[in-house]
């Protein structure tokens, strides 16, 4: 046994098997055993059309495997907004990777790596897919179970989370909970984040979590590359925003590099502050990231856009995105 003044609970989370009829006892792949094959299936079956999924199903098509993706709800990666759902399953669409949405799984038999079959209900009614794997990217649950918090004091909220303040201290006294295990973003940055906050505030600072900007990559090809808030998220916190949108066809280095694909679009407040920015394209995370940096900085958007920036760059197509603000009506 080990014992100490301070406890750090870093304990991440695992794949979710959703309780589908057959589907545990089929051994499905998570992506945990999706990056450990040393072959392409011949049929991939992917439960669930978020980020992992997208990643997973885009690489193993390009594998040379056929590759099905079954989604519950009605778009994919659920949590965009409808014309980066849109988008994505256009340009996985036209690599070959199949679409089910608003399809419920019923039921799943066989064995993933020999010969599955799994039975959906779908709009258009009941129907059924062979494959020769499944892989089940339907979330996270964290590893906090089974392991004796409930005896130190460490409460859970309702999912299985640890509950922490804003300072990521638990209920328990000298007991830090750090990374997905403690509910924050499920991203490697955020936990690194994480610990940054605990180790500078033991040393006397005051971090928190709080309103912390938090960016995203979906590592498809294209990528996705996301940084604060989304037009959905506007919507519900009833926030006026303007938007500009630029196709990434009109971003001359695209055509130097064969890869125009997507859009990227920007959200302006009232104050001409940056609050969102979304871009599907080459180099998306490398873009989001300048404009991250204007965004902590609380820079106007007329800044970026009258920027000087280097020629022939992906970056370069923000003057031109940023040149399509429409006015601020009074």
């Amino acid at each position: 046994m080990l014992a100490g003044d301070q406890v750090f609970l870093n304990l991440g989370t695992h794949a979710a098997v959703p309780a589908i009829p057959g589907l545990e006892s089929a051994h499905p792949l998570t992506h945990i055993e999706a990056l450990e094959l040393d072959r392409p299936p011949l049929h991939l079956i992917v439960l669930g059309g978020g980020y992992v999924g997208l990643e997973l199903a885009q690489a193993y098509r390009r594998f040379g495997s056929h590759v099905t993706v079954i989604q519950r709800g009605l778009r994919l990666i659920s949590e965009e907004d409808p014309d980066v759902a849109d988008e994505m399953q256009r340009i996985l669409g036209n690599e070959g990777v199949q679409f089910l949405t608003s399809a419920e799984v019923l039921a799943v038999r066989g064995r993933s790596g020999e010969q599955v079959s799994v039975r959906l209900r779908t709009p258009s009614g009941e129907r059924e897919i062979e494959a020769s794997d499944i892989l089940v990217a339907t979330g996270r649950v964290p590893n906090t179970a089974g392991i004796g918090l409930d005896e130190t004091g460490v409460e859970l909220d309702a999912r299985g989370y640890i509950r922490v303040n804003e300072r990521l201290e638990t209920t328990a006294p000298n007991v830090w909970a750090i990374g997905e295990c403690a509910g924050s973003p499920h991203f490697t940055h955020v936990s690194v984040d994480d610990f940054r906050i605990i180790k500078d505030n033991l040393a006397g600072a005051s971090r928190s979590t709080r309103d912390r900007l938090v960016p995203y990559c979906l590592f498809t090809d294209p990528q996705l590359a996301h940084v604060g808030l989304t037009e959905r998220e506007a919507q519900r916190q009833g926030i006026a925003v303007r938007l500009a949108r630029l196709p990434m066809s009109t971003v001359l280095r695209t055509h130097t590099t064969d890869e125009t694909q997507g859009f990227m679009k920007a959200l302006i407040g009232g104050d001409d502050r940056t609050l969102g920015f979304t871009m599907i394209g080459s180099e998306a995370g490398e873009v989001m990231t300048a404009v991250q940096t204007a965004m902590l900085a609380g820079l106007p958007y007329q800044r970026l856009r009258d920027a000087v920036i280097a020629h022939l760059t992906v970056a370069e197509g923000l003057g031109p995105l940023l040149g399509n603000v429409p006015p601020l009506v009074r």
